[in-house]
């Protein structure tokens, strides 16, 4: 799949164990970037798979985060519930470039 870079800014902005949330969105849906403890990066749509809580409001554990509504526990590399709950949200590629964070979003097709 080819994708847009969006260029997000700097990792600093971005805390430790913490996540931003994104100013735009994919097809309508809200973006945030997550950072590890270990600055991991990952990136999923904010909403819970379960009633679309902000999961960048969740608490991170290693790679995962935990929705603030209803403690759903959300793997950081596929957006997959864990176990005993089900669903996910789409996650997006993440890359880092000279200390800044971007993110792929889906190319628009030329009709």
């Amino acid at each position: 799949m080819d994708y847009e870079w969006k260029n997000v800014g700097p990792l600093a902005a971005i805390p430790r164990q913490g996540a931003r949330r994104l100013c735009f969105g994919q097809g309508g849906r809200p973006i945030a970037v997550f950072r590890t403890a270990d600055d991991e990066l990952f990136a999923l749509i904010d909403e819970c798979p379960h009633r679309q809580g902000p999961l960048s409001e969740g608490i991170i554990a290693g790679k995962t985060v935990t929705c603030p509504l209803h403690s759903w526990v959300i793997d950081l590399a596929d957006g997959e519930a864990q176990s005993p709950d089900k669903g996910s949200t789409a996650s997006l590629p993440v890359k880092l470039v000279n200390g800044e964070v971007f993110v792929g979003l889906a190319a628009k097709v030329a009709v």
